[in-house]
This record gives C-alpha cells, structure tokens and sequence, in this order.
C-alpha cells in the first residue's frame, strides 16, 4: 500500500504533496509538513491530533483522556494517551521544522495540549484529505 511521510512511494506523496503550500506557516511549519506528519503517526495517535484540532488547537489533557477512554471507534486508556502522544512528538521531530519547534506538544505546567493557531487550519485541510484518501495513511502494523 503507498504511504507518504517518509515510508514510501515518493512519486505518489509528491503528487499529493503539491497540493499543499510550503509556505511557512509559523516556526517554520508548512501545510506540507503538517500533512506529512499527520499521515507518518499511527491512527490512535492521529485520532489524538485531529480531537486536538476539533477543539481548536487547545485542550486540557484530563479531556482527551476522557474523550478517548470512552470513544466507540478508537478507544486509548487514560493511562496510555501520554505514550500514544510520545509518537507525535517523535514524527515531528523527524518531519517537522529542524528547529526546536514546541508547537504540537503538551505544556506539562498548564496540563494542556496546544497547537499554534497559525498551524490549525493546516492541519484541518491536512484531515480532510486524509478522509478522501485513506490510503495515504500509516497503518496499524500487521497482527496488532
């Protein structure tokens, strides 16, 4: 199955790549980035950023474990949103920006999940394509 974020099939995530800007949108982030990322992470990590940007960028952590814990489709155990959200910040790591962007992570201090505004509506154009195009998307692997 072809996946874009750095997993496979280049000819195919180009030509889905230049759907999207490489305009920096704010700490050197561009839709195409956003979107990459988006597909690299697994679905239950996914599921988690996109609940994120539902919210509009900013969400208590007490309120994603709750969300998940009791979801019919994707269901996280509180206790493993913060492990789940550790595989966000590594694909950001190895798609984002080169600097040390926080702008998709969690402020330990505030208990709060925060996406910088500029990088909302990237993201969201990043989800709808994901819905038409599934198979752009990391997978579970095989046997999970």
């Amino acid at each position: 199955m072809p996946q874009v974020g750095g997993y496979s099939c280049p000819r195919l995530r180009q030509q889905w790549a230049d759907r999207f800007s490489s305009e920096d949108l704010g700490e050197g982030w561009a839709e195409r980035m956003l979107f990459n990322t988006g597909a690299a992470l697994m679905p239950g990590a996914r599921a988690v950023l996109r609940r994120r940007v539902e919210v509009g960028g900013t969400a208590a952590y007490d309120e994603i474990q709750q969300h998940f814990a009791d979801h019919p489709e994707a269901p996280i155990e509180p206790k493993r949103i913060g492990g789940t959200l550790t595989s966000v910040r590594a694909v950001r790591r190895r798609i984002g920006p080169d600097n040390r962007t926080q702008c998709l992570e969690r402020d330990e201090s505030a208990r709060l999940y925060r996406i910088e505004t500029a990088l909302v509506e990237g993201l969201r154009k990043a989800f709808d394509l994901a819905e038409i195009r599934p198979d752009l998307l990391r997978q579970e692997p095989a046997g999970s």
